[in-house]
């Protein structure tokens, strides 16, 4: 095995390895929610400074409750052409 493949395997083992540990987790610390995110550590600490994200504090240290975070990520829901069309329908039905 080169040490290119080596390299990779070790590389893709740790995403692995922290992808589970995350996985366990209900509260997770500034770097976890980065990740979890998708947004950078300074974009984090960013949002949070601005009361933006859900987020809790403690000895000065920054925590998240997953669920929280995974909520304010999708509470933005964009409709589909076909549940807009629906409330249309039942708009035009209710509304005669």
């Amino acid at each position: 095995m080169t040490s290119e493949i080596r390299d990779y395997m070790e590389r893709r083992f740790d995403q692995l390895q922290t992808a589970t540990l995350l996985a366990a987790k209900n509260v997770i610390d500034v770097e976890e929610a980065a990740m979890l995110t998708g947004y950078t550590v300074k974009g984090i600490y960013t949002l949070t400074s601005e009361k933006r994200i859900p987020h809790y504090k403690k000895n000065g240290k920054l925590y998240f409750k997953k669920d929280e975070l995974e909520a304010w990520m999708t509470e933005n829901k964009v409709l589909t052409q076909r549940e807009i069309n629906s409330k249309a329908q039942t708009y035009v039905a209710t509304h005669k």
